[in-house]
């Protein structure tokens, strides 16, 4: 079982320290997405906070975690979307700063019926983050049990927090989505390395592999790149759950079944809670299974942050479910 409590700090290092991306999300909810020159009627519309650093950052805290989030915003008028919508979940956004002369990033979403979306974002302030930013904001590792970065932030950011993290003694988590040109001593210093399939193709990983391949078979080629992709990794398979593997083990962590209406950060809600969990010194395998029970509890509703569960009755689905 899965314990409901959180760790005290007790004076550790306890932070997840979140650099990443924040967006406004504007989503349209359709029957069908539409075909190329075709126009089609929206039956929902709703304006809310998004990125994937944001909605990470988010179901981290929800989940129980001390977190800081190291973002940009835009001087337009999104920002204070954003910005309300930090202050109503009680997450701090001290180090949430403001590029006047840049636009806050827009994530412009359509969600089929089915529950299925398509997404393009436009990065906007987001682009700001360079290695001599990382580098001014490094100190906030010095309280961090981990630093959490995503693909939307620019490589050479990306590579800077692996450096910085390094330096640290830190235990640096990247969610690479989208799937970026990171170098390979940033993905290699990665504990753990967090994919879908189609992410870990285009790194080699489960090449031979199609998307309903059984998790087995994506455990087992998880673990055949432990240690020289990255330290250890997790590859998420969707609506079938997830695979673990790390120097000790491999595991899969299969999904409960579920409605799903909405898939809209389904996976940001799942790597935020695996941050959470691996930050309060848990378990590779039992992160997973939070991680993907708080994936199964998103996909029930609409919205990104607005359908994330909080820690308890996440951990209350994940001790349904055993890593096997």
């Amino acid at each position: 079982m899965i314990d409901a409590a959180p760790a005290d700090p007790g004076g550790r290092r306890d932070a997840v320290v979140v650099f990443g991306s924040v967006n406004v999300d504007a989503t349209s909810y359709v029957r069908d997405f539409p075909r190329p020159g075709e126009t089609v009627h929206s039956r929902g519309f709703r304006v809310a906070l998004g990125g994937k650093g944001a909605n990470q950052a988010v179901a981290a805290h929800l989940a129980g975690a001390r977190v800081e989030l190291v973002a940009r915003l835009g001087g337009d008028a999104n920002a204070e979307v954003a910005r309300s919508a930090f202050a109503r979940f009680g997450l701090a956004a001290d180090a949430v700063a403001t590029v006047p002369d840049e636009t806050t990033g827009v994530a412009q979403i359509t969600v089929a019926e089915s529950g299925e979306n398509t997404i393009i974002v436009t990065a906007g302030a987001n682009a700001s983050f360079d290695s001599e930013a990382i580098r001014a904001e490094s100190p906030r590792l010095g309280g961090a049990a981990l630093a959490l970065t995503q693909g939307e932030l620019p490589v050479p950011a990306i590579e800077a927090i692996a450096a910085a993290c390094d330096a640290a003694g830190v235990r640096f988590v990247l969610n690479l989505a989208p799937p970026v040109p990171v170098g390979r001593a940033a993905l290699a210093s990665a504990d753990p390395l967090v994919v879908n399939v189609h992410e870990a193709r285009t790194l080699g990983l489960g090449a031979g592999l199609d998307d309903d391949a059984p998790a087995e078979a994506w455990r087992d080629a998880a673990a055949s790149v432990v240690g020289a992709l990255a330290r250890s990794i997790v590859v998420t398979l969707g609506d079938r759950g997830a695979v673990a593997a790390d120097p000790t083990g491999a595991w899969t962590a299969p999904a409960p079944r579920v409605d799903a209406i909405d898939t809209t950060g389904a996976g940001d809600a799942a790597t935020g809670v695996l941050a959470a969990m691996l930050a309060e010194g848990r378990a590779l395998p039992d992160a997973v299974r939070a991680a993907v029970a708080a994936g199964a509890l998103a996909v029930q509703r609409r919205g990104t942050v607005d359908s994330y569960a909080g820690r308890d009755d996440v951990l209350e689905l994940a001790d349904r479910t055993e890593a096997v």
